[in-house]
């Protein structure tokens, strides 16, 4: 990273504002109208395991219409459909199951990032109960007015290329061979990661995470692999200018064969539906189908501009791409002043970390993001006396403020130190094959 651009993100972090500010400011101006979301998708399908999910409309508020949201996600599965399928029907409820009912906008986007990873988890471990051996990538895409969050754990993922025709990444890359970092936590927590050994000292292919083979450090499902492949998704929020853009959502199929750039660039112009043909046709050209191929392109735009436009033509064919990645608090809800500036994307959050202990934790009122005698992951009523910290461990439970929370239940404290190495979960046979 060069001077110039460490010395732009120091004088950016100086100048944020918290987002609960940014969304009052817009709701007293009442200048700012909802985008037009229009949407389209396509697949080329090979092994018949990557799964979809669509929803427009969704209601923060059960019988508010003005208060909708919508839902976007690819479910790239492997090993078999059944995590794939178990998470498209489970994972949205899941989600708003870990936020209260009673908060206003700006309040429950500040909770979503946490209700994203309780979500993730608590699918994972219902799905694990269920005995089940498959796996599932997952990108999940909220789009809130002008504020988009994506969820994902996995190596599909999601591309913004904002109006003014610059690209930006939104979710993170969980092949263990493009993360040294993931390789890291994967060891520390009893994993073996290595090539597939032919024999005779040679070893071939991508890195994998062994017993399983699996060449992904997250997802949900396979727990024939091991608990330290966990189901903590990276979260990003950003908000979008009025000028919007427009978000391009690929399982690996897509990314395997183009760039993020050549993927926005060849589609530049086109309606979503034509643009998500476009895009898995120019994959399955360049690679031939060797994989599930599958794109969903939304469209984020001002209520009067019905088509997405081309970029600049000082930006065709270059795409500039802008990774805003970059390591950061679990309260990083932020930001800028100069929020109503056109063609700039906003980062309101990001987060990475495979540490339950960090993505739950809050700085806001328990009340606000948390119900307080409810298990933060899988929303089980207790007495105030049986929830355990999420600091805490089965070992020290008794050297933590009983009041210190949010708070989980005893399978689910079990879940979080099995995902970190510390002890084999109560369905996690593959656990026990990873420490022997």
């Amino acid at each position: 990273m060069s001077a110039s651009t460490r010395n732009g993100q120091h004088q950016q972090h100086q100048n944020m504002i918290p987002l609960g500010e940014l969304l009052k400011r817009e709701a007293d101006d009442e200048k700012v109208e909802n985008p037009e979301v229009t949407h389209g998708q396509a697949n080329h399908s090979k092994k018949g395991e990557d799964f979809t999910m669509v929803k427009t409309d969704c209601e923060r508020v059960t019988g508010d219409g003005s208060a909708t949201f919508s839902v976007f996600a690819i479910f790239d599965g492997h090993n078999g459909t059944a995590a794939a399928i178990y998470t498209r029907e489970n994972l949205l409820n899941n989600v708003l199951g870990a936020i209260p009912s009673d908060l206003n906008r700006h309040e429950w986007l500040g909770a979503l990032p946490r209700a994203l990873v309780a979500g993730f988890v608590k699918t994972d471990k219902d799905f694990q109960e269920l005995g089940q051996t498959s796996g599932t990538t997952v990108t999940f895409v909220i789009v809130d007015g002008w504020v988009v969050s994506v969820a994902s754990v996995g190596d599909s993922r999601c591309v913004l290329e904002s109006a003014e025709g610059s690209i930006y990444l939104l979710s993170a890359d969980h092949r263990l061979d493009c993360n040294e970092e993931e390789v890291q936590r994967v060891t520390a927590c009893g994993g073996e990661v290595g090539r597939l050994n032919t024999g005779g000292g040679a070893a071939i292919g991508p890195l994998r995470c062994w017993p399983g083979g699996l060449c992904l450090s997250r997802s949900i499902g396979d727990m024939d692999v091991g608990e330290f492949i966990v189901p903590v998704p990276h979260v990003k929020q950003v908000q979008l200018s009025t000028a919007g853009g427009r978000l391009i959502i690929s399982s690996d199929g897509v990314w395997d064969a183009l760039s993020p750039e050549a993927a926005v660039n060849g589609c530049h112009g086109m309606p979503p539906d034509t643009a998500a043909a476009k895009v898995v046709k120019d994959a399955v050209q360049y690679k031939g189908l060797r994989d599930d191929t599958t794109c969903i392109v939304v469209d984020i735009l001002p209520p009067e501009k019905v088509e997405h436009p081309a970029p600049p033509s000082k930006k065709q064919g270059k795409g500039v791409l802008k990774s805003i990645f970059r390591k950061r608090t679990s309260d990083s809800h932020a930001l800028e002043k100069d929020y109503s500036e056109p063609d700039v994307v906003k980062e309101l959050y990001e987060e990475g970390s495979a540490m339950l202990a960090e993505r739950l934790d809050t700085n806001y009122p328990l009340s606000m993001v948390f119900k307080l005698f409810t298990c933060a992951v899988c929303q089980l009523e207790m007495k105030p006396t049986e929830g355990i910290s999420v600091h805490a461990s089965s070992s020290d439970t008794a050297n933590f403020c009983l009041w210190r929370g949010p708070f989980l239940c005893s399978s689910c404290l079990a879940k979080k130190e099995a995902m970190e190495g510390k002890r084999v979960s109560d369905g996690g046979s593959s656990s026990g094959s990873a420490s022997e």
